[in-house]
Protein backbone atom coordinates (compact mmCIF):
# COMPACT_ATOMS: atom_id res chain seq x y z
CA UNK A 1 0.00 0.00 0.00
CA UNK A 2 1.85 3.58 -1.07
CA UNK A 3 1.78 5.88 1.56
CA UNK A 4 -1.05 8.02 0.01
CA UNK A 5 -3.53 5.29 0.05
CA UNK A 6 -2.75 4.63 3.34
CA UNK A 7 -2.96 8.72 4.50
CA UNK A 8 -6.62 8.91 2.31
CA UNK A 9 -7.46 5.01 4.64
CA UNK A 10 -7.12 7.06 7.74
CA UNK A 11 -9.08 10.36 6.37
CA UNK A 12 -12.21 7.57 5.35
CA UNK A 13 -11.89 6.30 8.65
CA UNK A 14 -11.05 9.15 10.91
CA UNK A 15 -13.89 11.76 9.35
CA UNK A 16 -14.38 14.32 10.31
CA UNK A 17 -12.10 14.46 13.45
CA UNK A 18 -9.15 14.03 11.12
CA UNK A 19 -9.70 17.18 9.61
CA UNK A 20 -10.63 19.18 12.88
CA UNK A 21 -7.15 17.69 14.05
CA UNK A 22 -5.37 19.01 10.87
CA UNK A 23 -6.23 22.45 11.41
CA UNK A 24 -6.25 22.21 15.07
CA UNK A 25 -2.21 21.27 14.09
CA UNK A 26 -1.72 23.97 11.47
CA UNK A 27 -2.97 26.84 13.33
CA UNK A 28 -1.54 25.35 16.62
CA UNK A 29 2.03 26.18 14.50
CA UNK A 30 0.89 28.93 13.50
CA UNK A 31 0.42 29.97 17.21
CA UNK A 32 3.77 28.96 18.21
CA UNK A 33 5.59 30.34 15.04
CA UNK A 34 3.88 33.55 15.48
CA UNK A 35 4.39 33.97 19.32
CA UNK A 36 8.12 33.48 19.09
CA UNK A 37 8.49 36.68 16.67
CA UNK A 38 6.89 38.26 19.05
CA UNK A 39 3.27 38.76 16.47
CA UNK A 40 -0.03 39.69 18.17
CA UNK A 41 -1.56 37.65 15.65
CA UNK A 42 -0.65 34.80 17.10
CA UNK A 43 -3.06 35.23 19.28
CA UNK A 44 -6.03 34.84 17.29
CA UNK A 45 -4.32 31.24 15.57
CA UNK A 46 -4.26 29.84 19.29
CA UNK A 47 -7.52 30.32 20.21
CA UNK A 48 -8.70 29.02 16.65
CA UNK A 49 -6.56 25.97 17.78
CA UNK A 50 -7.59 25.46 21.22
CA UNK A 51 -11.14 25.93 20.55
CA UNK A 52 -10.73 22.73 18.59
CA UNK A 53 -8.69 21.18 20.78
CA UNK A 54 -11.22 21.76 23.97
CA UNK A 55 -13.39 18.69 21.78
CA UNK A 56 -10.43 16.39 20.62
CA UNK A 57 -9.34 15.99 24.65
CA UNK A 58 -12.77 15.69 26.17
CA UNK A 59 -12.99 12.57 23.58
CA UNK A 60 -9.52 11.38 24.17
CA UNK A 61 -10.47 11.44 28.19
CA UNK A 62 -8.10 14.14 29.03
CA UNK A 63 -10.59 16.70 31.31
CA UNK A 64 -7.98 18.81 32.44
CA UNK A 65 -6.66 19.14 29.16
CA UNK A 66 -10.03 20.10 27.89
CA UNK A 67 -10.30 22.58 30.74
CA UNK A 68 -6.63 24.44 29.96
CA UNK A 69 -7.85 24.55 26.03
CA UNK A 70 -10.52 26.83 27.61
CA UNK A 71 -8.93 28.75 29.53
CA UNK A 72 -6.45 29.00 26.28
CA UNK A 73 -8.87 31.13 24.09
CA UNK A 74 -9.47 32.87 27.39
CA UNK A 75 -5.96 33.98 27.57
CA UNK A 76 -5.99 34.55 23.55
CA UNK A 77 -8.48 37.53 24.36
CA UNK A 78 -5.85 38.81 27.29
CA UNK A 79 -2.51 38.08 25.37
CA UNK A 80 -3.62 39.78 22.78
CA UNK A 81 -4.55 43.03 24.49
CA UNK A 82 -1.69 42.94 26.88
CA UNK A 83 0.72 42.49 24.19
CA UNK A 84 -0.83 45.61 21.93
CA UNK A 85 -0.41 47.58 25.31
CA UNK A 86 3.08 46.36 25.78
CA UNK A 87 4.17 47.27 22.62
CA UNK A 88 2.50 51.00 22.91
CA UNK A 89 4.35 51.67 26.53
CA UNK A 90 7.13 49.85 26.57
CA UNK A 91 8.41 48.85 23.09
CA UNK A 92 7.46 45.16 23.31
CA UNK A 93 10.24 44.94 26.35
CA UNK A 94 10.79 41.12 27.79
CA UNK A 95 10.61 40.65 31.32
CA UNK A 96 12.62 37.99 33.91
CA UNK A 97 11.55 35.95 37.00
CA UNK A 98 14.17 35.88 39.79
CA UNK A 99 14.98 32.25 41.02
CA UNK A 100 12.86 32.30 44.17
CA UNK A 101 9.37 33.26 41.67
CA UNK A 102 10.61 30.24 39.59
CA UNK A 103 11.11 27.78 42.99
CA UNK A 104 7.79 29.01 44.40
CA UNK A 105 6.09 28.16 40.87
CA UNK A 106 6.82 24.73 40.78
CA UNK A 107 5.91 24.07 44.29
CA UNK A 108 2.88 25.42 43.80
CA UNK A 109 2.64 23.59 40.41
CA UNK A 110 3.53 20.11 41.86
CA UNK A 111 0.97 20.79 45.02
CA UNK A 112 -2.00 21.36 43.14
CA UNK A 113 -1.42 18.98 40.61
CA UNK A 114 -1.12 16.15 43.30
CA UNK A 115 -4.92 17.24 44.79
CA UNK A 116 -6.21 17.58 41.17
CA UNK A 117 -4.84 14.21 40.16
CA UNK A 118 -6.73 12.33 43.23
CA UNK A 119 -9.61 14.61 42.53
CA UNK A 120 -9.68 13.41 38.52
CA UNK A 121 -8.74 9.74 39.43
CA UNK A 122 -11.91 9.57 41.95
CA UNK A 123 -14.68 11.62 40.27
CA UNK A 124 -13.58 11.78 36.17
CA UNK A 125 -13.04 9.45 33.35
CA UNK A 126 -9.28 10.31 33.05
CA UNK A 127 -6.31 8.18 31.61
CA UNK A 128 -3.57 9.74 32.96
CA UNK A 129 -4.65 11.78 36.16
CA UNK A 130 -1.07 12.86 37.14
CA UNK A 131 0.15 14.02 34.15
CA UNK A 132 -2.95 15.89 32.99
CA UNK A 133 -2.88 17.39 36.00
CA UNK A 134 0.86 18.33 36.05
CA UNK A 135 1.01 20.01 32.32
CA UNK A 136 -2.04 21.78 32.71
CA UNK A 137 -0.77 23.38 35.30
CA UNK A 138 2.26 23.96 34.42
CA UNK A 139 0.31 25.31 30.96
CA UNK A 140 -1.89 27.60 32.91
CA UNK A 141 1.34 29.26 34.33
CA UNK A 142 3.35 29.66 31.07
CA UNK A 143 0.14 30.56 29.05
CA UNK A 144 -0.01 34.06 31.71
CA UNK A 145 3.65 34.22 31.25
CA UNK A 146 3.78 34.58 27.56
CA UNK A 147 0.83 36.73 27.84
CA UNK A 148 3.23 39.05 30.14
CA UNK A 149 6.24 38.49 28.46
CA UNK A 150 8.44 36.56 30.95
CA UNK A 151 11.30 35.07 28.90
CA UNK A 152 11.35 31.61 31.12
CA UNK A 153 8.11 30.68 29.93
CA UNK A 154 9.47 28.34 27.06
CA UNK A 155 11.38 26.49 30.20
CA UNK A 156 7.68 25.01 31.52
CA UNK A 157 6.79 24.89 27.83
CA UNK A 158 9.85 22.56 27.14
CA UNK A 159 8.75 20.68 30.17
CA UNK A 160 4.75 20.05 29.46
CA UNK A 161 5.40 19.56 25.85
CA UNK A 162 7.48 16.41 26.43
CA UNK A 163 5.10 14.73 28.56
CA UNK A 164 2.12 15.41 26.57
CA UNK A 165 4.00 13.84 23.50
CA UNK A 166 4.15 10.96 25.44
CA UNK A 167 0.72 11.51 26.78
CA UNK A 168 -1.10 11.56 23.37
CA UNK A 169 0.96 8.49 21.74
CA UNK A 170 -0.61 7.00 24.18
CA UNK A 171 -4.05 7.82 23.45
CA UNK A 172 -3.86 7.16 19.78
CA UNK A 173 -3.17 10.56 18.18
CA UNK A 174 -0.19 10.41 16.45
CA UNK A 175 -0.68 13.73 14.78
CA UNK A 176 -1.67 16.10 17.93
CA UNK A 177 1.34 14.39 19.44
CA UNK A 178 3.96 15.10 16.36
CA UNK A 179 2.28 19.26 17.33
CA UNK A 180 3.63 18.74 21.21
CA UNK A 181 6.80 17.37 19.70
CA UNK A 182 7.21 20.50 17.07
CA UNK A 183 6.37 22.76 20.16
CA UNK A 184 9.17 21.08 22.20
CA UNK A 185 11.41 22.14 19.48
CA UNK A 186 10.53 25.94 18.58
CA UNK A 187 9.93 26.36 22.51
CA UNK A 188 13.51 25.96 22.53
CA UNK A 189 13.87 28.57 19.60
CA UNK A 190 11.87 30.73 21.00
CA UNK A 191 13.20 30.75 24.48
CA UNK A 192 16.93 31.19 22.17
CA UNK A 193 14.97 34.27 20.21
CA UNK A 194 13.28 36.24 23.26
CA UNK A 195 17.02 35.44 25.41
CA UNK A 196 18.71 37.62 22.31
CA UNK A 197 15.91 40.01 22.56
CA UNK A 198 15.68 40.30 26.41
CA UNK A 199 19.85 40.77 26.02
CA UNK A 200 19.31 43.17 23.12
CA UNK A 201 17.38 45.31 25.34
CA UNK A 202 19.89 46.01 28.16
CA UNK A 203 21.72 48.95 28.85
Amino acid sequence: MSVTSAVLDWLRANWPGAVAEAVAVATGLAYILLVLRRNRWGWVAGAISSTIYVLIAARAHLPMQSVLNGYYVVMSVYGWFSWTRNAQEQGGRIFRWPLRRHLLAVTLIVAVSALSARLLAGLAQDDWPLLDSITTWTSFLATWMVARSVLENWCYWIAADLIMVFVYLRQGHAPTAGLFASYTVMAGLGLRAWLRRYRQQQP
